[in-house]
């Protein structure tokens, strides 16, 4: 059995939630997750120049699933600041290997999640909406600084603070996954029945998988932890 983080399961469940989502497999679990829990879901994707733009692609398909408005947010123009990075400077090379490889720093987005956060916040304040949500799990700790526990509390503080008297009461910044390792999310998206097939994770965005990168590495491994077919074609065997 698989069990949510204490935080963020003492929460309600909220009826309409702005989810970033990256057409990933942790993102898409998790949209799947709130709409068996009935919110109405807002989705929200960002074309940052990532080499692996495909997943737009992927996100939209997903959105179309659940029936589910979706909005990209055009953020190119910051991508061409942010060189040293795997995802965003076409020089440097998109590692091979596992997320606790010290390589995998290469992959690191500056601030990438407060920055998606921060947009998600004032599109969920348009629109009234009573909760912003993303897919940070318990595997992306070692090398992501936004996807940990202490980044997620400070930046609910700051999202009160920053917009006193604009939110609806009770909002929430919900990350239900960050106690979660890759394979429990595989897990929780199985018993949802979510499209595995339909989401994207390769960091090198060719037309398949490269199966090498670490995301396609984790992936791999969340699949076989299950005991689950993975559904996913790969380029490497």
């Amino acid at each position: 059995m698989v069990s949510m983080s204490t935080t963020q399961a003492e929460h309600r469940h909220p009826e309409h939630v702005v989810v970033i989502a990256s057409g990933g497999l942790d993102s898409t679990v998790l949209a799947y997750w709130l709409a068996a829990r009935h919110s109405r879901l807002t989705l929200l994707s960002f074309d940052y120049g990532q080499r692996h733009r495909i997943e737009l692609d992927h996100a939209a398909e997903i959105a179309r699933l659940l029936d589910s408005p979706h909005r990209i947010i055009d953020l190119t123009s910051l991508g061409t600041l942010l060189t040293g990075c795997a995802l965003t400077d076409t020089s440097v090379a998109v590692p091979d290997g596992h997320y606790t490889d010290e390589s995998m720093a290469a992959t690191v987005v500056p601030n990438r999640n407060a920055i998606m956060l921060d947009i998600a916040v004032s599109v969920a304040t348009s629109v009234r909406a009573d909760a912003v949500a993303f897919g940070a799990h318990a595997g992306d700790h070692a090398i992501y600084p936004d996807c940990r526990p202490e980044f997620v509390e400070r930046f609910a503080r700051s999202v009160q603070a920053a917009n006193e008297g604009l939110l609806v009461p009770d909002f929430q910044v919900l990350a239900p996954f960050l106690t979660l390792s890759k394979t429990d999310v595989v897990r929780v998206g199985e018993a949802l029945e979510v499209p595995f097939a339909r989401t994207w994770s390769c960091y090198r965005g060719q037309d398949v998988h490269c199966g090498t990168c670490g995301t396609c590495t984790e992936r791999r491994e969340a699949f076989r932890g299950n005991d689950i077919i993975d559904p996913t074609v790969y380029r490497a065997a």
